[in-house]
């Protein structure tokens, strides 16, 4: 498998994507319960942000299949990594508490 060169220009039109989704009704339905897609934690609609499973440096787009609602720690946590990845990130945090 080979990489995928992903150029500036995607990431600006699927940025310019996700801020039009940010307006829609269906964005405001999945922020409404207020809770965040990777750890569960209830944090307010206000608090959540807006992350790309798949992320934009990795390829990803701005559809409402590989959008979701986030937490702020999460998002900066979890950055760039693929989901793959970040599944690994936090098994190793589990293995850590127990």
């Amino acid at each position: 498998m080979g990489w995928e060169i992903v150029t500036d220009e995607h990431i600006r039109r699927e940025k310019e994507k996700a801020r039009r989704l940010r307006k829609t009704r269906w964005w405001r339905r999945k922020i409404s319960r207020g809770i965040c897609y990777y750890c569960g934690a209830k944090v307010g609609s206000k608090n959540l942000t807006m992350d790309h499973v798949i992320p934009l440096s990795r390829g990803g787009t701005s559809t409402k299949e590989n959008i979701v609602p986030a937490c702020k720690e999460c998002n900066n946590k979890k950055k760039y990594l693929l989901p793959v990845e970040w599944e690994e990130y936090l098994k190793r945090l589990r293995e850590k508490k127990s």
